[in-house]
Formats: C-alpha cells, sequence, structure tokens
C-alpha cells in the first residue's frame, strides 16, 4: 500500500508540475516550447514554475497578416491598368 500511495504522489506531483507546459499546449500558445524548456529547467525554482504559468497564461497571438483580398496597396499606382490613347 506505501509504494501504491508513493507512486499516487509521484504522478500527482508531476502533474502539477507541468500545469504550465498544459495550460501553454492547451491554449495553442505561439511560444508554447520555449515555455516547456523553461518549465523543465527551471519549474523546480517556485519562481521559475510561477513564470512558466504566466507565459503561458498570456495572450496567444495569431497571424495579423490581413488576406490578400484586404491587403493596402503600397504603390499608389497598384491596380491601375494605363489604356493607350486613342
Amino acid at each position: 500500500m506505501g509504494e501504491f500511495s508513493i507512486g499516487r504522489m509521484l504522478i500527482f506531483a508531476a502533474l502539477i508540475y507541468f500545469v504550465p507546459v498544459l495550460v501553454a499546449f492547451l491554449r495553442h500558445h505561439h511560444n508554447r516550447l520555449a515555455i516547456l524548456m523553461l518549465n523543465i529547467f527551471l519549474g523546480w525554482t517556485f519562481l521559475g514554475w510561477v513564470a512558466a504559468l504566466v507565459w503561458a497564461s498570456t495572450r496567444v497571438e495569431t497571424d495579423v497578416t490581413p488576406p490578400a483580398s484586404q491587403a493596402k496597396p503600397q504603390d499608389p499606382t497598384f491596380g491601375k491598368v494605363d489604356h493607350p490613347q486613342r
């Protein structure tokens, strides 16, 4: 029974330890691999774990590039067709 309890405690501790990584992956965070590395190397310090959790909870960036159909032309002559004079 003692080994079973120790095993449960280790699994529970590992789940708690990797909460920042789970949050980052579930939110599809754009820096999820960096959060994983921070958690692995500095998560054992409470400050590193909190930093990884805060980072995982920050806003997830999406692609902000507008589609080509909505892009504003940079050149004022963009889209103009020169018609020969008749």
